[in-house]
């Protein structure tokens, strides 16, 4: 930190706490939670990470996509167990943390990327759908309805002619002036100013009197440390939850990293961030808390308010502080109603609709991961559909990596370039096939996920050629790796081929990797001499002479 930066710092900590507390205080209610423990998780996880964090702009608290993954797994556990809410929720942050711990020491940085963002895009959605359901009662004055979302639905609508309209109007009225003030500018405390403006008009009008929920008064006492242990079986059961919560928490918390990095044109390992995280969910877990996450608008406005490092959260945290210990009396006359006009402003949020617009326009045939991996999240058990939506994107990219493009090439008229047929071969279109020639592209690693099928792949365009082939070229410019089980039906494929009297060449090997395992998993050496080369040009160049029905000089071509 630098003394310069303390000016920016100091605004951006006052408007980071404008933005923070409110969404803090709705945060904890989503998790069934106390209103100020969502406070304390903002104090846990802000200063965790600016202990023991990397990035000068992530601001790290409570955190709505992943409480209502915790908050539903638990409202299940706790039916059958006699131990209290608010300690599986404490052994909950515990796991997470230990988990992103964990993965920060391992460098398991990468693990992040094993979703992809449409699958990301529509269990956010899905998430974003059970927040939006389980605020209207609360905006509309109504009492909840039981079991899953559909059955919570079917309730809502049939306690729709007993709602309140000062309820539904204070609800409608805080949402309506959030959005607006995020579409101004998004340094302006929309929430906040709907709360106040929200617990004035109860306070005024003595709402509370005609049916208008409120908060209540925050307990004027700071955290204390202490953790409440609980049985093995309880344990086991809420183990998997903390995994779940902590892999959502590494993926919000790479796209933060990417988006706000604290040297633009770089982008650190996250490890370290993920351990920060972690020690924040622990810290959290022995204060009465939850988990926390990074938070993507919150670390925005850190960025975008002139903050320059962590000392921005602290102050922020500061003055969640002061409002615990001298300001509790102000929530007392907050209504639930404007509480849930917040959370169903984030539900919204979290329902990236542009992006699903995009991934319709560009995307091809992934908008239905989109809609799977939301609907996974709707109709199953929160986080049984999170699981299934993770198995989703890990399916998704096995079947690309299992099934890659394997294809034949032609040559470009006039050039020495071969290009993949009916694909942008520019003024040269469309190509040509030389006569006896097979030039076969796999465009993947070889490897036990896909041997058997760029193998079959390559048999298939041997026996559908108009000619009979003497010559297949295996051009492996997209081949960054072979492994043992794709080395070996490889070297089977070489001997079939030789047993033809067909002469076998690679071209384009570049990966040093690739040529490594090449070499020592006996695909070279099956080849027989001289059988490798830099380009498909050289190749047929060189060995053109094997197709002896024709001589060279007059080989014949004819279009792709």
């Amino acid at each position: 930190m630098q003394l310069a930066w303390l000016p920016g710092d100091l605004v951006a900590g006052a408007m980071l706490a404008a933005i923070a507390i409110p969404e803090q205080i709705a945060t904890a209610r989503l998790a069934g939670m106390p209103a100020q423990t969502g406070l304390y998780a903002f104090a846990a996880g802000s200063l965790a990470f600016a202990l023991f964090g990397r990035n000068r702009f992530l601001s790290v608290g409570a955190d709505s996509t992943t409480a209502p993954i915790f908050a539903g797994s638990i409202a299940t556990i706790v039916i059958g167990s006699s131990t209290p809410y608010p300690a599986l929720v404490g052994l909950v942050a515990l796991f997470t943390g230990l988990a992103l711990l964990l993965a920060g020491v391992l460098r398991a940085g990468w693990i992040a990327d094993l979703l992809s963002i449409p699958v990301t895009i529509g269990f956010l959605a899905g998430i974003g759908v059970h927040i939006i359901v389980g605020q209207l009662p609360s905006v509309l004055g109504v009492s909840e309805g039981p079991g899953p979302l559909v059955m919570q639905l079917v309730a809502l609508v049939g306690n729709l002619p007993h709602l309140n309209g000062a309820t539904l109007l204070i609800g409608a009225g805080v949402l309506a002036l959030t959005f607006g003030a995020e579409r101004l500018s998004p340094r302006i405390p929309g929430a906040l100013l709907g709360l106040v403006g929200a617990s004035v008009a109860v306070a005024a009008l003595h709402l509370d009197r005609h049916g208008v929920a409120v908060l209540g008064a925050l307990p004027a006492a700071l955290p204390r440390l202490g953790f409440t242990f609980v049985g093995v079986s309880d344990a086991l059961r809420i183990a998997p939850v903390g995994v779940i919560v902590a892999l959502v928490c590494m993926i919000q918390t790479s796209v933060v990293l990417r988006s706000f990095p604290s040297n633009p044109g770089t982008q650190d390992d996250p490890s370290r961030d993920f351990a920060a995280v972690g020690a924040g969910s622990i810290v959290a877990a022995l204060i009465g808390a939850f988990p926390v996450n990074a938070s993507p608008p919150r670390t925005a406005v850190v960025a975008q308010s002139g903050g320059r490092s962590q000392l921005a959260g602290i102050v922020a945290v500061a003055a969640a502080g002061l409002l615990i210990v001298f300001g509790g009396r102000l929530t007392a006359d907050l209504p639930l109603a404007a509480l849930g006009g917040v959370l169903i402003f984030v539900g919204m949020r979290i329902f990236r609709l542009a992006d699903m617009l995009r991934i319709t326009r560009f995307g091809d045939y992934e908008i239905w991961l989109v809609v799977a991996g939301a609907l996974l999240v709707i109709v199953l058990p929160i986080e049984a559909g999170m699981l299934f939506a993770i198995v989703l994107s890990l399916a998704h990219g096995i079947y690309i990596v299992a099934r890659p493009p394997s294809t034949e090439l032609v040559r470009v008229p006039g050039t020495t370039i071969w290009w993949p047929p009916g694909s942008a071969l520019g003024e040269h279109a469309p190509g040509e096939r030389v006569a006896g020639v097979l030039v076969f592209a796999p465009a993947a690693p070889i490897t036990f996920t896909n041997g058997e099928y760029i193998v079959r792949r390559l048999r298939e365009l041997v026996g559908a050629a108009a000619e009979p082939v003497q010559l297949v070229i295996l051009e492996g410019s997209g081949v960054i790796d072979v492994d043992y089980t794709g080395a070996h039906l490889l070297c089977a494929a070489i001997g079939d081929l030789h047993a033809r009297d067909i002469t076998v060449a690679l071209a384009r090997f570049e990966v040093p990797r690739a040529q490594s395992a090449l070499e020592r998993t006996g695909v070279i050496a099956a080849l027989g001499p001289d059988r490798t080369f830099k380009s498909v040009h050289e190749a047929f160049e060189t060995l053109k002479g094997c197709l002896d029905s024709t001589p060279p000089s007059q080989l014949g071509t004819k279009p792709a």
